[in-house]
């Protein structure tokens, strides 16, 4: 009898054993899982990481001349790129330049329009890669001197592909994809790293510019270049981004006809005139500094900022002077010309 109520207490000490185990494992998987599910917000505020950009990267960023014809809408591949300058040329034409990580994966992006010198300051300031077809007289004079890495579809177009389906002139035909460009830089040898960093602050943080100084609620934003081109954003506030139109069209990707959207809207305006009396040739006054205004989250507020070289940084302040924190997500550049019209509701 007592044999068997010895057992029967081992028995019982055992279950207790396995309970307690199952018990404690059953805690550190929930403790992981926990973790592991809130992911970022767990992270010492120094250790977190945006998602728009590897910050912890050296490869240099590619960058990309896309075509903003009126006859080449719509365009494709934006939605890729964690950067995006538009600059107007002749004729109040604009020209985008999307910047794209090495890491990027977009297979069509166009169409690829030929280049002007004035993109080049902004090629220099990321230290990118330059993908073109064709450029302007002034653009060839510079890029040896300017120590330039390319891919020109004019001399290269096996990195390039036509697309003969669409309805348009053979000139806004011209695409390319991340997989063809990174071949390019792969045959043609060229640097891939950098130590110039992004070009801007970037914060996993929230971005709050509601009690900065300045600060307006910034849901519509209407940047007119020219008669012939005007850029505007609408803000969702339920996703925190701006949906992007041209000339009251939504601007939207030409394979998925999705509307593009970003969540930061840089704008400044600057001078143009015509490059040495030369017409056909928009030239700015984009070395130095000036005002402007730094758009997210809903709100605007002024800003001033500064370029000192071609080859330099453009650095974006707030008025007391401390560079801006720009929200994790793309950013669009509007460097419109001081005749053109801001205009914020």
């Amino acid at each position: 009898m007592k044999k068997k109520s010895k057992n029967i207490l081992l028995v019982i000490i055992g279950l207790l054993l396995i309970g307690t185990i199952i018990l404690g494992a059953s805690y550190l998987f929930r403790g992981k899982g926990e973790q592991s599910k809130n992911g970022q917000d767990k992270l010492p505020e120094k250790e977190k990481k945006v998602q728009i950009v590897d910050l912890t990267s050296d490869k240099r960023p590619i960058a990309v001349m896309i075509n903003n014809n009126h006859a080449a809408w719509p365009q494709s591949g934006l939605k890729s790129a964690f950067l995006v300058y538009e600059i107007m040329v002749e004729g109040g034409i604009t020209r985008m330049m999307a910047l794209y990580t090495q890491d990027a994966n977009e297979e069509k992006i166009g169409s690829i329009r030929s280049s002007r010198h004035n993109y080049l300051d902004y090629v220099l300031e990321n230290d990118a890669i330059y993908v073109h077809w064709g450029g302007s007289y002034v653009a060839y004079d510079q890029f040896d001197s300017l120590k330039i890495n390319r891919i020109d579809g004019l001399a290269r177009e096996k990195y390039f592909v036509t697309d003969k389906s669409l309805d348009r002139s053979l000139e806004h035909t011209r695409f390319t994809s991340t997989d063809l460009i990174k071949k390019g830089i792969e045959d043609l040898k060229f640097r891939t790293t950098t130590d110039k960093g992004y070009l801007l602050n970037y914060t996993a943080d929230t971005v709050d510019l509601s009690s900065k100084e300045g600060s307006k609620v910034a849901n519509n934003v209407s940047i007119k270049y020219s008669s012939y081109q005007t850029s505007s954003y609408e803000y969702n506030s339920e996703e925190q981004v701006y949906y992007r139109s041209m000339n009251n069209q939504k601007h939207t990707d030409l394979v998925t006809g999705e509307q593009y959207h970003f969540k930061n809207i840089i704008v400044y305006a600057v001078p143009y005139h015509n490059y040495q009396n030369e017409p056909k040739l928009q030239d700015l006054e984009n070395i130095g500094s000036g005002e402007g205004v730094y758009i997210t989250n809903g709100y605007s507020i002024p800003i001033k900022w500064e370029k000192k070289s071609r080859d330099a940084q453009t650095k974006y302040t707030y008025l007391d002077g401390k560079e801006i924190d720009v929200s994790d997500g793309n950013t669009f550049i509007q460097i419109y010309p001081t005749t053109g019209t801001l205009t914020i509701s």
